[in-house]
């Protein structure tokens, strides 16, 4: 995923988390297929970083969209 011109490293953050695509999918009500194709895809400046897929991040933790892009910002920008 990019914000801007900043990759992020999702994977890892979801690896940290201890997250799975199933999991957050199940908790949040989005595809699996839909997260899945999201999280894998190849990173450009035509991918930016999709809200739905940070929406889906935070209700799978409980937690608020803010507190997740804060989290990726700090620790998870290549």
């Amino acid at each position: 995923m990019e914000v801007g011109d900043m990759e992020i490293d999702i994977k890892s953050y979801l690896e940290d988390n201890h997250l799975t695509i199933y999991f957050i999918a199940k908790k949040s009500g989005y595809g699996y297929t839909t997260l899945h194709k999201s999280f894998n895809k190849d990173q450009s400046s035509a991918t930016p970083l999709n809200l739905r897929d940070i929406e889906a991040i935070a209700k799978a933790q409980d937690i608020e969209m803010w507190r997740v892009l804060r989290e990726l910002e700090l620790h998870y920008l290549k």
